[in-house]
């Protein structure tokens, strides 16, 4: 693949993921009350302060993918963000109902999956279409 065809690539993986996470804010700012009820549901210490800092944590996260900003740490950071909401959000292996169970597996993974994505962002970095890519020495090892 030529240097452009892999930029562009990136760059729509970068969108995909930023989709997520961007509608995933969205949803949360529309419905905070229902996203707090949620984390205090799920037991999640200092809801309070965990709500409004996952919210910025997507919100951020899905502007910085788009424009491609330090995406290498980014890619990094949100993968562990990825990780622990499918340990703390889908925690299957404490549901005993087997649908939901089989459900709860379902998004686990996927955000396993995710995280994989975010972790090729750490070693592809953004892209030459980016604010990474344009501020990047042509020629160089930076993609």
């Amino acid at each position: 693949m030529t240097r452009a065809v892999e930029s562009g690539v990136i760059f729509i993986a970068r969108l995909a993921l930023a989709v997520l996470f961007l509608w995933g804010a969205a949803i949360k700012l529309t419905g905070y009350a229902g996203f707090m009820a949620y984390l205090h549901a799920r037991d999640v210490p200092f809801v309070i302060f965990a709500a409004p800092l996952v919210i910025a944590i997507e919100l951020l996260g899905g502007i910085l993918l788009v424009v491609g900003w330090r995406i290498r740490a980014l890619g990094l950071i949100l993968a562990i963000y990825t990780v622990a909401t499918a340990i703390f959000g889908h925690d299957f292996w404490n549901v005993t109902d087997a649908s939901l169970q089989r459900e709860m597996v379902v998004q686990f993974w996927k955000n396993i999956a995710i995280a994989g994505g975010f972790l090729l962002l750490v070693v592809t970095g953004a892209g030459r279409i980016s604010i990474d890519g344009a501020r990047a020495p042509r020629g160089g090892l930076n993609r």
